[in-house]
């Protein structure tokens, strides 16, 4: 301790005991405030539980006895932030030993832990509320990394994120993940039915793109297509859905006879005037149950 540190009072109940040695030089003048993890799980006291400062800082004893009586002391054994960091995996190291099992079982070897991002790096220990624990701000921690995905938030068509009702972590698990994009489910589909849960099916006729995988047709993060399409009606639909599926049906006008060629192509072309029946009009027009219908005739969606 610094000459005169022993005198240094301590406010009754600011501290564990065990963390005494520390808050006497360690409080709220820190340009990073450290009393306030005690209004945190991470310092309730009368917990078995709650870590002490050497128990995510390390021993870190020339640090605590400065036994050469410098002005500077060496930097504890484990540090969280400034330009003297800890690498990764030591801070990583620190925070499994308590934080091991439920959604960060699969750390290891997950996308973050694989490009050396560290739980201090989206967490905030020494603060009263974690950013990243609150949806209303938990998207902005994960823009400072993903900014493509921020941009794609800003586009007409979104999930309410910026209005607070859902978070990031609704889809993914940035502790790793056993699925997908470190999705919170085995699949993008698993993952969208957690709250579209009336487009599971099964359907008496199923959409073969809906049943593969909901990102076929749709783009999660935001689109300039209604709702999150990654396409315009009838341009998304003809990607897959070619010759007459893909064209406009002749209009009467075109057909000798005046019979409508329908889709399927029960009634042949008669020419090959130009289709004229859904120039500019919408395959979801005819086609409301795309995700799939129950419908005894609903074989084209129709119903």
């Amino acid at each position: 301790m610094a000459p005169g540190d022993s005198d240094r009072t301590i406010e009754p109940g600011r501290s564990l005991e065990r963390d005494k040695v520390c808050t006497h030089c360690h409080d709220e003048n820190d340009p990073t405030p450290m009393l306030v993890i005690y209004q945190t799980k991470h310092g309730v006291r009368g917990d078995p539980r709650t870590p002490s400062c050497q128990s995510c800082h390390g021993e870190s004893t020339d640090h605590v006895k400065n036994k050469a009586g410098t002005s500077t002391r060496s930097k504890p054994d484990v540090r969280f932030s400034g330009t003297n960091k800890s690498d990764a995996e030591a801070q990583v190291g620190k925070c499994v030993q308590c934080h091991e099992s439920g959604k960060r079982m699969n750390w290891t070897g997950s996308q973050h832990q694989s490009r050396d991002v560290a739980c201090s790096s989206c967490h905030t220990i020494h603060a009263p509320r974690d950013r990243v624990l609150t949806k209303s701000t938990q998207p902005e921690v994960c823009y400072t990394c993903h900014k493509t995905q921020r941009a794609e938030t800003h586009l007409i068509s979104t999930h309410p994120l910026a209005a607070g009702k859902m978070g990031c972590t609704d889809c993914h698990n940035a502790h790793g993940s056993t699925g997908p994009k470190l999705l919170v489910k085995n699949s993008v589909n698993e993952t969208c039915y957690t709250c579209h849960a009336e487009k599971r099916g099964p359907f008496l006729w199923e959409h073969a793109p809906v049943v593969d995988d909901c990102s076929t047709c749709h783009t999660p993060h935001g689109s300039a297509k209604t709702p999150l399409l990654k396409a315009r009606v009838p341009y998304l639909c003809q990607e897959c859905h070619s010759g007459d599926h893909g064209a406009q049906v002749d209009s009467a006008a075109n057909l000798a006879g005046g019979n409508v060629t329908t889709v399927n192509g029960i009634n042949p072309l008669a020419n090959a005037a130009a289709r004229a029946q859904l120039a500019a009009r919408a395959c979801l027009n005819c086609h409301v149950l795309v995700h799939g219908s129950n419908h005894p005739a609903g074989a084209k969606f129709q119903r």
